[in-house]
């Protein structure tokens, strides 16, 4: 089991994890040892709610194919198990962007108090401004 946040899960089941050898510079470690994992989580055959499905699928992320997976390359680090670590987090970290919902804004209006305020500090910088003029005498 899979825990996204307090009401979201997945199933082990729901994420296909492949071993795959690194790209990069790294030796003769990189040629023989297969660290890198790829993470494929289908959105659509996922036991997620519709609405959050309908969320992940709307984002504009490059990771998402046309058919609804979620494909997540982790090769940062050395070993397969640091690498699965930071795919599931990395998961974890999309579906929780991609299902937030912000608060609607509401707009505000000043008091009239702060806006006395502020009219009285124009016309005293106003003043102020006003007296470095030249003097006629």
């Amino acid at each position: 089991m899979i825990f996204i946040s307090d009401s979201i899960s997945l199933e082990d089941s729901e994420v296909e994890i492949n071993a795959i050898r690194s790209q990069g510079a790294g030796g003769q470690n990189v040629n023989k040892v297969s660290s890198a994992i790829h993470l494929r989580f289908d959105i659509n055959a996922s036991s997620l709610s519709d609405m959050h499905k309908q969320l992940l699928l709307e984002s504009k992320d490059s990771r998402i194919s046309k058919e609804g997976v979620l494909i997540i390359k982790a090769q940062q680090f050395r070993t397969q198990e640091k690498n699965k670590i930071d795919a599931f987090a990395r998961l974890q970290q999309f579906i929780i962007a991609a299902t937030f919902i912000s608060k609607t804004r509401r707009p505000t209006k000043p008091s009239k108090n702060a806006r006395r305020k502020r009219t009285d500090q124009k016309t005293q910088r106003g003043m102020t401004k006003s007296l470095r003029g030249k003097i006629d005498f």
